[in-house]
């Protein structure tokens, strides 16, 4: 039997541990997440890989989150997994892909963080003056751009999917590896959440109040979650409700130059 060798992969202070037999794709998996990954760090949770041939696909095509006694299981055409978090122990069975574990450890920090009042949201963020930002919208909204306008002052922490956790002090931003346009990970840091911007493009720059329930619904509309299961929805809601009422919520409309950038604050 050979040997299973280990990384753990951190993102937003969570750490899945990834254990495989292939050398080759313990590298192609620490390239993928380079900037968060800790060989000796032991990890919260931690997950078995199977590596399947080329084209052999297992589970549903369209991505499927379901629990049952406790057990998760998470399928696409290109990976099956089961995650049972009481054992702290997991298994995929995919393609010698990182990027399909990618999707799978983005279903299990949705789960992890829906338990604690945070999310994985649709949204570029970054940091200024030891304070992140959020940015958040659907696809073409100006994500990427805001993100390219960023002054050198400001650090990208993501341009497309963004990590808020809620501690006692409040909520915090992290970076992650979950790239979009920009086709870069974000660094490995953190920061206090000062405020959410909706965004929306514009013939000019500028800044409206919005109304919490309005604040609501389109924060509702841009968090990822995946699994169909009531408990965990209720509990989104309220927690997308409290932090609508614990962080500003503005609508940011602007024009593709880093002007805009003299309104974030």
């Amino acid at each position: 039997m050979e040997a299973l060798i280990s990384s753990t992969i951190a993102i937003g202070g969570v750490g899945i541990g990834i254990r495989t037999t292939s050398p080759a794709f313990r590298a192609l998996v620490e390239q993928r997440y380079a900037g968060f990954v800790d060989r000796d760090a032991a990890p919260d949770w931690e997950f078995e890989v199977e590596l399947t041939p080329p084209g052999d696909q297992t589970g549903d095509e369209d991505a499927s989150v379901s629990r049952s006694g406790g057990v998760w299981r998470i399928a696409r055409g290109d990976f099956l997994a089961e995650w049972d978090p009481a054992a702290r122990r997991g298994s995929i069975r995919q393609s010698a892909n990182p990027f399909s574990l990618d999707s799978v450890l983005r279903i299990v920090h949705t789960l992890v963080l829906a338990r604690e009042g945070g999310f994985l949201v649709h949204a570029a963020s970054a940091l200024r003056g030891g304070r992140a930002y959020l940015f958040a919208g659907a696809s073409g909204a100006g994500k990427t751009t805001i993100a390219r306008c960023a002054p050198a002052d400001v650090e990208v922490l993501t341009d497309e999917i963004s990590y808020v956790r809620r501690s006692p002090c409040g909520y915090v931003a992290y970076g992650t590896p979950f790239a979009g346009e920009l086709a870069r990970s974000g660094p490995n840091v953190h920061a206090p959440l000062a405020a959410i911007y909706l965004l929306a493009k514009g013939p000019g720059n500028a800044i409206e109040e919005v109304g919490a329930a309005q604040c609501t619904r389109e924060l509702l509309s841009s968090i990822l979650f995946f699994a169909q299961d009531p408990e965990l929805v209720r509990s989104m809601f309220v927690a997308a409700v409290a932090l609508v009422e614990s962080v500003p919520v503005r609508r940011l409309t602007f024009r593709p130059d880093a002007r805009v950038w003299d309104l974030i604050a």
